[in-house]
């Protein structure tokens, strides 16, 4: 990372593994069950950790919940400020969310914006009967008036300071970790 100076590992593998499960009991438990529920996970981390909030749900309920995968790219509201050429994955959601609970998953919460987007395209999708979100890490800095339904850390940081988040799927390794921004600032 440039600009970025590596300054603690926030989480451990049985960490996010833990945070995971707590996730999982949540879910079912604000839900009375797994019934007509769908997880729905926003690229690029969400979508691993979607699964595995899917899995542990199967695990813990014997009920398999359909899962999919959002790309939010398009409905960003600062997307002349990712790049000319802005990175568009592909949305797969193979199942009408129309009528069911979804639980949206992403692996940092920050201002808001992300997690409006994906509102945003969920609601393009059809109309679930309630859109709930979870993630890994929230670390403050809200700009919008939404919140998280289910946390699996709370991390207050500084608008200098990075929150990575690394999947097994995607990084080869399961951590979370902090760093200070040397000359930037986001948000």
């Amino acid at each position: 990372m440039r600009n970025a100076e590596f300054k603690a590992r926030l989480l451990e593998p049985d960490d996010i593994r833990r945070a995971i499960t707590r996730i999982a009991h949540e879910i079912i438990e604000r839900n009375k069950g797994a019934q007509n529920l769908a997880i729905v996970g926003v690229h690029t981390r969400g979508i691993p950790l979607a699964a595995r909030i899917a899995q542990k749900i199967v695990e813990l309920e014997g009920v398999k919940v359909p899962s999919g995968k959002l790309d939010i790219t398009l409905y960003r509201d600062d997307l002349s400020e990712v790049g000319l050429q802005p990175i568009v994955r592909q949305t797969e959601v193979p199942f009408d969310i129309s009528s069911r609970r979804i639980v949206m998953v992403d692996d940092v919460f920050y201002t808001g914006r992300t997690a409006r987007a994906g509102l945003d395209a969920l609601i393009d999708l059809g109309r679930p009967s309630s859109i709930q979100l979870a993630v890994l890490i929230d670390r403050g800095h809200r700009e919008l008036p939404i919140r998280a339904d289910y946390v699996g850390k709370n991390i207050p940081t500084s608008r200098q300071e990075l929150v990575k988040v690394k999947l097994l799927e995607t990084d080869g390794e399961d951590a979370v970790e902090l760093y200070e921004l040397r000359g930037e600032v986001l948000g």
